[in-house]
């Protein structure tokens, strides 16, 4: 995710007679659904109406106003839920009924996005003694903005003109258009009377309810593109990516809800390839960034792989199909490269003056993850003649790391953005002020992240491990050789980070977060570390020392590692990548660890991580401030929420919980539990092992069956 580079000044006010000053919008109390391309934000009673609320499809929002009166009043809020593609919200219309404390006239909304429809029905139930005779008047209109100037805070822009249709019935109320999009709204039953005001249509509808009775009204708004769009991906609608009965059991119950909830709202972030339809990936998350990103759909596929290869393979094959082919500044594309985003037009923030093009390459560290996923997958099961068929983007990707992403003399990964207009960090921390020296001063281009080097040195053993097992058919395609070129680089590279990335001494001693452009170790302690665990760059005793740092005092919180240790210059528990708590970063922490067999840290680390969703309703954030009051995180107002790699990052305690790892080719299955189960007693249902479906059960000693497992497959423990 990217946020503009900090401004350099202090701000001081607005000048008098200049513009307003103006700010990206806060998500954190909004009711949010999402279903692939569409997604819908409102207040806590269902309205829409200023700030980020509306209904957006294609990045474009096609529905800004959104109003309910009943009986010429707004309602009460009483409560509300998000689900996925799905939220729900109960009413009050304190104004109606009998007199006296008790309301006794409520309205239920049901929301369900499905791509670029809306539907909504309303229920308007009276409990009291006399039949209510009320008019229920809708207000629906659009501004056609882009969620570029929404999220740069810019005001709603003129409400797009109304059309009225002159047929009568539940269909053909309305419509209006946008630059890309025509939406229309239907209505069952009919108005009684409809008519254009300032805000957009106003729909009346003559409701007469009777005692302990309801009246219904059901409004769909639809969107259908004009031309073609530069990314057209649409939801994925009835199908089921993972195993529809995926259970998750555990002592502590918290954890099967925060799976449940989390597998809904990745459900709602499915897209389809446009190009091939039947390939599928995880939109990154909605509102902001609701398309297809490299690093992160890649980060949430491999998560998921414990139930399934589908994600993965659509995923692999939608970045393959856009990897880089020749070399362009402009777009940071270079051959072989994995892109770090696709939007439907050029992303524009006018406050920071960053302006990426529909297809962007600034990533340094998706074409290692590409070849990472690709490998596990492999291992999971992906069948072997989608492996082959994704050699040669394998190939490209492998010379790129050879090639290209290494361009300076001391051999590390490095990245700059050329273009003037890009990204200025291009890892997963990309906001411009992230890379800090432990004196809280931020770090210069071009620079060389530990984890951009880690994932490397993984994706050229994994590389290297595919061509020898895959790739070599006798046809002179040069795969050994290639390994062979891998693996030497691997060791070469893991020694430069040996040597270049330590900082400290003895008990002291850790890993920076980078190398600046002066050849200077960052030295700010950070949770970028913990992504070198399990990749195979460190050997046991530094692998003992950064698992020490991350759980940690500095990084460790209550709920979560930092992204920043408390210590730093530049510490701030609510900034975007400067001691903020990433759901994905500690979730990917915690597999390091266990990978590394740190299981008792891994334990920590995965149960803080569910005291996180518990606080949160068990839909997880994308980021968060573990420091709030009476002890418990305070939201980032402006996330994401869902995000693809927060809602995977549930699956990933899952496989922590379990010590779970599948090798189809090998034919075994590990399942070695931490000693002390994090979340005691834990039975898992629907995972896949190739094409298997498997239950894992694990007794809170740690005994371990699993049913299901394939004929010829041995069952290993660490």
């Amino acid at each position: 995710m990217h946020r503009p580079s900090p401004s350099s000044t202090l701000a001081k006010g607005p000048a008098p007679g200049s513009p307003p000053v103006v700010s990206q919008p806060w998500l954190h109390d909004l009711a949010i659904c999402v279903g692939g391309n569409g997604t819908a934000l409102s207040g806590a009673d269902g309205s829409m109406g200023g700030g980020a609320e509306g209904f957006f499809v294609d990045d474009e929002r096609v529905l800004s106003t959104f109003d309910l009166r009943l009986g010429g009043a707004p309602l009460t809020g009483l409560t509300h839920t998000s689900r996925g593609s799905v939220s729900e919200f109960l009413g009050s219309a304190r104004h109606l009924g009998n007199p006296g404390p008790d309301p006794t006239v409520e309205v239920s909304r049901r929301r369900v996005v499905d791509g670029p429809t809306l539907t909504e029905t309303l229920v308007v139930t009276s409990r009291a003694d006399e039949v209510l005779d009320v008019i229920l008047l809708v207000t629906a209109g659009a501004d056609g903005a882009d969620i570029s100037a929404v999220k740069a805070g810019s005001p709603p822009g003129a409400v797009l003109s109304v059309s009225l249709d002159d047929g009568s019935g539940p269909t053909d109320l309305a419509s209006w258009r946008s630059s890309r999009l025509d939406t229309t709204l239907t209505a069952t039953p009919a108005p009684s009377s409809k008519q254009v005001g300032p805000d957009g249509v106003e729909l009346c509808f003559d409701l007469d309810v009777p005692p302990g009775g309801s009246r219904s009204v059901e409004l769909t708004v639809r969107s259908t593109r004009l031309e073609g769009s530069a990314f057209p991906a649409d939801a994925v609608s009835g199908r089921e990516v993972w195993a529809a009965d995926l259970e998750v059991v555990a002592d502590d119950p918290r954890l099967g809800r925060l799976v449940s909830q989390s597998l809904e709202d990745l459900r709602g972030l499915l897209l389809s390839d446009p190009d091939a339809p039947a390939d599928v990936f995880a939109a990154a998350g909605t509102p902001w960034y609701l398309t297809l990103f490299g690093r992160d759909s890649i980060w949430a596929a491999r998560m998921m792989l414990p139930v399934g290869t589908e994600l993965a393979g659509g995923t692999l094959r939608a970045l393959a199909r856009r990897q880089g082919t020749h070399f362009d500044p402009a777009t940071a594309e270079a051959p072989g490269k994995i892109p770090h985003e696709l939007r439907r037009t050029a992303y524009t923030d006018e406050t920071s003056g960053m302006s990426l093009p529909p297809v962007y390459y600034g990533t340094i560290d998706a074409t290692a993850l590409w070849v990472c996923l690709l490998h596990d997958a492999w291992r999971w099961g992906l069948p072997e003649a989608e492996v082959r068929d994704l050699l040669p983007a394998l190939r490209s990707a492998a010379r790129w790391l050879l090639e290209v992403a290494a361009p300076d003399a001391d051999g590390l990964i490095r990245y700059v953005d050329e273009s003037g207009h890009g990204l200025v960090n291009q890892g997963w921390k990309d906001s411009g002020d992230s890379m800090r020296f432990r004196d809280g001063s931020v770090a210069t281009a071009p620079i060389a992240l530990v984890e951009a080097q880690a994932y490397a040195v993984e994706a050229a053993a994994c590389a290297a491990d595919l061509l020898r097992a895959v790739g070599s058919d006798g046809e002179g395609n040069g795969d050994d050789t290639l390994a062979a070129t891998l693996t030497a680089w691997a060791d070469a590279l893991r020694l430069r980070v040996g040597e270049r990335f330590w900082v400290g001494q003895g008990a002291g001693r850790y890993l920076a977060m980078a190398i600046d452009g002066l050849g200077r170790a960052v030295d700010g302690v950070g949770s970028n570390m913990g992504h070198a665990l399990g990749t195979g760059v460190l050997g046991a005793a530094d692998a003992s020392a950064v698992a020490a740092r991350l759980v940690g005092p500095g990084l460790l919180g209550p709920f979560g590692i930092r992204t920043l240790a408390a210590d730093n210059g530049g510490y701030n528990p609510i900034g975007y990548h400067t001691g903020s708590v990433w759901v994905h970063d500690t979730a990917i922490c915690a597999l390091g660890l266990a990978r590394s067999g740190f299981d008792a840290e891994a334990g920590i680390v995965a149960a803080r991580l569910l005291d996180a969703g518990e606080e949160f309703g068990y839909r997880l954030p994308e980021l968060f401030s573990d420091v709030g009051p009476l002890g418990r995180p305070a939201p980032y107002p402006a996330s994401c929420r869902p995000q693809a790699w927060a809602a995977a990052s549930a699956m990933a305690l899952v496989s922590v919980a379990l010590g779970l790892a599948v090798d189809v080719p090998g034919r075994t299955v590990t399942v070695s539990p931490p000693k002390v189960a994090a979340f005691g007693g834990l039975r898992v249902g629907g995972l896949r092992v190739g094409e298997a479906t498997v239950t894992v059960t694990v007794s809170a000693d740690g005994a371990v069956s699993v049913d299901g497992l394939p004929e010829g497959f041995t069952l290993l423990g660490r």
